[in-house]
Order: structure tokens, then sequence, then C-alpha cells
């Protein structure tokens, strides 16, 4: 029962008479998707635009919201950055993974893993009254 003045779901919305649309996502998840490619190897913003679906990312993430997040990220000195030239092109800035970063990638691998855990017990019992 939904009470007023109560937000609604983010995450479920009926689309008619018995029909509902589920977005089963991880909250966040963009910033330790972030982390885990800075890790790989320093990047350009569009590499990481491109780079984002591999990892399961829903649709694409809008360029100025990437480039906000990963200002806030080298704020928080989770990344750095330098321009860079010797790509094609104008030049362009340049992400890299901090070793503060690289601890916090670790902490949300781990985090991960537990939400992992608690996934697969709720699947395993959903199968199990299936």
């Amino acid at each position: 029962m939904r009470h007023r003045g109560h937000p609604r779901s983010r995450s479920r919305r009926r689309l008619g008479p018995g029909r509902w649309h589920v977005s089963a996502r991880v909250e966040r998840f963009v910033e330790p998707s972030l982390l885990l490619l800075l890790r790989e190897r320093p990047l350009h913003g569009y590499e990481l635009l491109d780079l984002l679906p591999e990892l399961g990312i829903e649709g694409r993430v809008d360029i100025g919201n990437l480039y906000r997040l990963l200002r806030a990220l080298e704020e928080e000195g989770l990344v750095s950055s330098e321009w860079s030239d010797e790509l094609p092109g104008p030049a362009k800035r340049t992400y890299e993974l901090t070793a503060e970063g690289l601890r916090v990638l670790d902490t949300w691998a781990e985090a991960l893993k537990r939400a992992r855990g608690t996934i697969a017990t709720f699947l395993d019992r959903y199968e199990e009254g299936r």
C-alpha cells in the first residue's frame, strides 16, 4: 500500500494491470566501474564512456555527469588527471587511479561480494519455491 507523501519506488513501476517493470540495479555502480577501468590503465573520458557498457552499465552515461563524477573522484584523491596531447586530436585530460582509489576499489569489491552473496541467497530461495 502506498501512502501519500511517500516517494515511489525507483526500482519498480506498474505498467498496467498485472504488469510491472522491475529494475534490479546496483546503485552508484558507475563509480566502482570507473575505478576498475582506471586500474587497468589511464584513460580519458570518452574512452571510459565507451568501456562502461562492457561492465554492464545500462544505457549510456551522460558525458557531463561522467566528467562531474571524475572531478569529484579527483577532489577526493581517488583519481588524478593530467592533460595529454599524445593522442590524436586536441589535448585530452587523462585520468589515472591513485593508491587511495585502489583502496576504495578494493572496498567496493568486498561490498559487492557481500551483495552477491545476499542476492544468491535470495535467488536460491526463490528457485526452491517454484
